[in-house]
């Protein structure tokens, strides 16, 4: 009885972790920031606001040494964070099967080929963009 009551919790436990961790990731992929956030987002709002190339151009250069300051901020704790992630996978390792495993590793490769193709992509159009706004503002 104890022992089947120790497998429950242990299985429970491993639900709660793969639940977080795939919900970690899943928000980290939906939310992007600093500098995987989205440069539509930015410009919706600039035309909500209607707000002239200056004012355009402005705004990114606030929003822009925001996001540096907060990368430096987060860059000591990164090994940290980083950390915990391993540790966390590591558990997470030991609940799977070896089948299930290498499905995970497999989906874990693809999300983060996809991350990176997507960063790259909104990275050079995200120059562009700014390089085009910095000629619409006679910057």
């Amino acid at each position: 009885m104890q022992r089947s009551k120790q497998q429950a919790l242990m299985f429970l436990l491993g639900a709660v972790l793969v639940g977080g961790v795939l919900g970690f990731s899943a928000e980290r992929v939906m939310t992007r920031t600093t500098k995987d956030h989205s440069w539509a987002a930015r410009q919706t709002m600039y035309d909500d606001l209607g707000l002239t190339a200056g004012q355009r151009a402005a705004m990114d250069s606030v929003l822009d040494e925001k996001n540096r300051r907060v990368d430096s901020l987060l860059k000591p704790v990164k090994p940290q964070i980083d950390s915990v992630r391993a540790n966390a996978r590591s558990q997470v390792y030991r609940i799977f099967t070896p089948e299930q495993r290498a499905k995970f590793d497999m989906r874990v490769r693809e999300d983060s080929s996809r991350r990176e193709q997507v960063r790259h992509t909104r990275e050079h159009d995200d120059s562009l963009r700014r390089a085009e706004a910095r000629r619409s503002s006679g910057a």
